[in-house]
């Protein structure tokens, strides 16, 4: 075990417990919308300017995820002794989330789930195609389809960085596991998570009465480029 978070800066240890907060009230968005049942799924966020991350303890209900409950670790996935019972334990998938923030600096939220139809079309290894618009605006093309990995080291995580990599999708379908989502922070991949079921629903059904159309490569371009640069509000000039 590294060391403890009382022995960190004071800034870094206000920063830890503003991520904690953060990370427990995001992990209510994935029952609210559907995306985990019982304990399954998790969300991570990388410590501002620190080497550290917050993550979803093991087999801890969704009921019980207060910020205390999240569990503080370093970037090579070890719990860091920050005053949570020792009972305590991160979840089964932090090494992946670990290898992650490694390996993609840009990262700065992970989210998993087993989301149904998401998990379906990694069932079947297949990418979502992009075929709407809001598929162009979040992911910039198809949900791209990652290898099969067991749980327990670093493969899904290698797994989720290589297919990532060549994408501009924040989502990835790991083969016969589920959807992982990145994100500049926990709330972009949890946006990622609710954007990637819902397309995988609808893409789906539009199956069921046909071929959808893939959309031209440009104007797949041209979306991603307005929804990345010019939709919402614009930035306040800095005073």
């Amino acid at each position: 075990m590294t060391a403890a978070l009382a022995e960190l800066a004071p800034g870094t240890q206000a920063a830890v417990q503003a991520c904690r907060e953060r990370v427990a009230a995001l992990h209510a968005e994935l029952p609210r919308n559907e995306l985990v049942v019982w304990t399954a799924g998790n969300v991570s966020e990388r410590v501002p300017g620190t080497d550290l991350f917050v993550i979803k303890p093991s087999g801890v209900s969704y009921d019980e995820l207060t910020a205390a409950a999240m569990v503080v670790c370093d970037l090579d996935g070890t719990k860091i002794d920050d005053g949570t019972p020792t009972s305590l334990q991160p979840s089964s998938d932090t090494a992946a989330h670990a290898y992650v923030y490694r390996h993609m600096s840009e990262v700065g939220g992970v989210v998993h789930t087993h989301s149904t139809y998401a998990t379906a079309w990694a069932a079947r290894a297949e990418p979502i195609p992009c075929v709407l618009t809001m598929m162009a605006d979040e992911f910039g093309g198809d949900i791209p389809v990652g290898p099969f990995a067991l749980i327990g080291d670093d493969s899904i995580g290698r797994g989720i960085v290589e297919t990532l990599r060549e994408s501009r999708s924040p989502a990835v379908l790991m083969a016969s596991h589920g959807p992982f989502t990145v994100g500049p922070d926990a709330r972009a991949a949890v946006k990622a998570a609710v954007l990637c079921e819902e397309v995988a629903r609808t893409v789906h059904i539009a199956r069921q009465l046909g071929t959808p159309t893939r959309l031209a490569q440009a104007d797949i371009d041209r979306l991603y480029d307005r929804y990345q640069n010019v939709y919402g509000q614009p930035q306040e000039e800095q005073q």
